[in-house]
């Protein structure tokens, strides 16, 4: 009785988080340009501490049922399940949240509606209000996304004709269908791996990052996470073929997903086939599906080159980081050599990332869920662009068959912290939004030690 009572006590306080969340973007979201507030507004600035707040009692709630996963009667798979509903329902009707990278997605599945090579112009080539809403820094670039979810995202603009409203909440409704097909593959390689389902699920799906990422920003990381997690939930079943073409189609529409087809292969070999063999059957099964999703989307194979768009030149990956303090000392010290700081510490990161997964593979074979988890990982850290929902990449395997309990609560840590590291419109912030922000936490940290000492007194009270 206990534990039900305690399970439903982490529901609501994580509701209220996401229930203050939304609200405070109402306005200090990634709002459409017509209805951003300066951001010295009295309602952006509330709307900024709402939520901070929201997110600081999110991620309370989210601790607070680990632990209970801990005690004597954990909570059931199913039962997770609902509170993960629970607590995406405030987000459904919030403006994008974090991020605006929703509306490129937008602007370019009009782009392909219009038949205009999103792999060759940017959203400025479309015009338009929906072009206007993409970021400046995005404007001329070409999309870096497969086939397949341009299909979608083109579908997705005949369907709600180009308005933008409609079109929000499409793309929340395709991210949601992969936040669920997560939710659905989890359990099931938790119980491959021999780790728990339930905490398998409270890692990988009710994680702070993938309420704020993939529900609130509307990310297609969802669709890819979702896709790769069923693909190798279908090779797990002995369905080798439907995995490499589910594990293909994430890759069609992020390319890291295409690291599952290494886990298809071991998982073809552990179940008695030869290497050659599910070499070649993996290989013919991503070849066909890549051309048939490449023909129906009628993209052509113009993503394949779009896989080297730049990145931001304000991106904070560790390789990024050291490229540009390494070209700044150059400059300091005068050399020519400065230009190059950049590229060559993206080609390091490469470098070291090759090797990670030559060593993660090696090691962790009788493990190709969890290798494939740290080799994801080892992209998105390593790689010349970061952002917090990339660490979902890996996460969402490491969740699922990660060997001891140890690991989780480093990632559970980490999350913690990426989860608090963006602002509620997803653009830069200045000293002064960065206090509101830091007001926010802080005015919900002191909520939360109130109330727990609220909940406490009584129990002293009897003892005395």
């Amino acid at each position: 009785m206990a534990s039900s009572v305690d399970l439903r006590r982490c529901q609501m306080l994580g509701l209220a988080g996401t229930a203050f969340l939304a609200l405070g973007g109402e306005t200090a979201g990634a709002l459409p340009v017509r209805e951003l507030l300066s951001p010295s507004s009295a309602g952006a600035a509330l709307g900024l501490v709402g939520a901070y707040f929201g997110v600081v009692l999110l991620i309370a709630a989210w601790a607070l049922l680990g632990r209970l996963l801990r005690g004597p009667e954990p909570p059931t798979p199913r039962s997770l399940l609902l509170v993960l509903a629970v607590w995406a329902a405030p987000l459904l009707l919030a403006p994008p949240l974090f991020s605006r990278d929703v509306y490129s997605y937008l602007a370019q599945g009009a782009m392909v509606d219009a038949q205009i090579d999103v792999y060759a112009h940017g959203p400025s080539q479309l015009g338009g209000p929906l072009a206007d809403e993409v970021s400046p820094v995005w404007q001329h670039t070409a999309a870096p996304y497969g086939p397949v979810f341009l299909a979608a995202a083109s579908a997705l603009s005949a369907l709600t004709r180009g308005e933008i409203p409609a079109g929000l909440m499409g793309m929340r409704l395709l991210a949601l269908l992969g936040v669920a097909l997560m939710a659905a593959a989890l359990p099931r390689l938790a119980r491959h791996s021999g780790a728990d389902p339930a905490a398998a699920l409270w890692l990988g799906a009710l994680n702070p990052l993938v309420l704020l990422h993939l529900v609130a920003g509307a990310h297609n990381d969802a669709m890819m996470l979702g896709l790769l997690g069923v693909g190798l939930v279908a090779a797990l079943g002995r369905w080798p073929v439907l995995g490499a073409v589910l594990v293909t189609l994430a890759a069609l529409v992020k390319a890291p997903a295409v690291l599952g087809l290494a886990a298809i292969v071991v998982l073809q070999m552990r179940a008695g086939r030869g290497v050659v063999r599910a070499v070649l059957t993996t290989a013919a099964a991503a070849a066909a599906t890549t051309v048939a999703a490449t023909a129906v989307a009628g993209t052509g194979y113009g993503w394949i080159a779009a896989l080297n768009t730049p990145v931001s030149p304000h991106n904070w990956a560790l390789t990024s980081l050291l490229g540009r303090a390494t070209g700044a000392l150059l400059e300091r010290l005068g050399s020519d050599l400065a230009p190059l700081a950049v590229p060559v510490w993206h080609t390091i990161g490469l470098v070291i990332t090759a090797v990670a997964l030559l060593v993660i593979w090696v090691r962790l074979r009788p493990r190709p869920v969890y290798a494939l988890g740290l080799s994801l990982a080892a992209v998105a850290a390593f790689g010349p662009a970061i952002r917090p929902w990339y660490a979902l990449w890996g996460l969402f395997l490491i969740a699922a068959a990660a060997p001891d309990t140890s690991v989780r609560h480093r990632v559970a840590a980490v999350t913690c912290v990426l989860a608090l590291g963006v602002m509620p419109s997803g653009g830069p912030a200045d000293l002064g939004q960065l206090m509101l922000a830091v007001s926010g936490g802080v005015l919900a940290v002191v909520v939360l030690w109130q109330a727990h000492q609220a909940a406490q007194a009584p129990v002293l009270g009897r003892t005395a």
